[in-house]
């Protein structure tokens, strides 16, 4: 999507639990929407780091796994078709002449909005890299930190590094379209889902995948681009591997990022709001879910949501000024209703 520009009535950046909900509040009032995620998917923390987690606060869902309450928010705002700019960081803000929110991401994508709701969760997730010195000379030359298109690695030599949820579910998915496919744990024990634990055992006892735990990925080398890697084995010689990808999923790690810069009042890496609608120190800028705070602030996804209904209603009014909201209930319209 790099270089192009996208208008919409509400831009929301995080695509997380409480950004999707925000797109059905807002799509009860007509509004169009817009999602900027750096993840390459919808669901923040509830895809990227644990999708099998069990939750228990949802109400009229004794228990949900992660993963299938993001499946059910973006079945929920499907009939709104809202736009998404995934695998791309919202870096710069600033107010146009007529009015407008416009929002460049890392990737030169353009957002016109009259109005914006952040809903980043824990801020912009950034990947913890591992200790390795001369990673970054090959970063997007061979080292992945996110998997934005599986298929680019198709019939690749892959290196994949970690032993949670999000190493081991990458590893099934792209043990049929790489070359080859190694899996580096510096344990023997994984801490993903055991399902998935047990997928990966089956793949390599098939010949799929090669396992090496106790094991640490210690250096890289190529010429322009990743060629070799060496890994050191506990109790055992090195190995050093011809590969033309290395993907260290160790996790991410959560950051206010550039939107720090955009002149927002903060607190402890948090987004001060007024309660009435959520509304941050900038007129028609919001701020809901986990990244914001106010007295007596609770870090819930039900919180969230109940934040995200409240803000969508000033929002229609920055983005349609002109308009007087005819709020509706669902139970009585249903959504082909509105």
């Amino acid at each position: 999507m790099e270089g192009t520009t996208i208008e919409t009535d509400l831009l929301i950046i995080g695509a997380g639990p409480t950004g999707l909900f925000a797109v059905f509040e807002a799509g009860l009032l007509k509004m169009r929407c817009h999602l900027i995620d750096y993840l390459p998917q919808p669901g923040g923390q509830l895809t990227e780091i644990y999708p099998k987690k069990p939750i228990y606060d949802i109400p009229g869902l004794p228990t949900i796994l992660a993963g299938d309450l993001v499946r059910n928010l973006m079945n929920q705002i499907a009939p709104f078709r809202p736009g998404f700019t995934l695998g791309e960081r919202a870096e710069t803000l600033e107010k146009t002449e007529d009015g407008r929110f416009r929002v460049v991401t890392d990737r030169g994508t353009v957002h016109l909005a009259p109005a914006i709701a952040i809903a980043g969760g824990l801020g912009c997730f950034e990947p913890r890299k591992p200790p390795i010195g001369n990673i970054a000379e090959f970063e997007e030359k061979g080292v992945h930190y996110i998997v934005r298109d599986p298929q680019a690695f198709a019939g690749q030599r892959l290196v994949i590094a970690g032993g949670g949820d999000s190493a081991l579910d990458w590893t099934i998915y792209l043990a049929d379209l790489a070359a080859e496919l190694v899996l580096v744990h510096r344990r023997t024990e994984f801490r993903g889902a055991p399902d998935s634990v047990e997928k990966v055992m089956e793949l390599a006892s098939q010949g799929k995948v090669r396992l090496l735990t106790n094991a640490q990925v210690t250096g890289l080398s190529g010429n322009g681009r990743l060629q070799n890697i060496h890994i050191d084995v506990e109790g055992a010689s090195p190995v050093d591997l011809p590969a033309d990808a290395f993907l260290p999923l160790f996790g991410l790690s959560p950051k206010l990022g550039p939107i720090a810069e955009w002149g927002l009042q903060i607190d402890k890496s948090a987004i001060e709001v007024d309660t009435f609608d959520y509304q941050t120190n900038i007129p028609g800028i919001f701020a809901i879910g986990d990244i914001n705070t106010y007295p007596g602030k609770l870090k819930l996804i039900l919180c969230g949501f109940h934040e995200a209904t409240l803000c969508v209603q000033s929002a229609f009014k920055h983005a349609f000024p002109d308009k007087k909201i005819s709020f509706k209930y669902t139970t009585v319209t249903g959504i082909d209703g509105l």
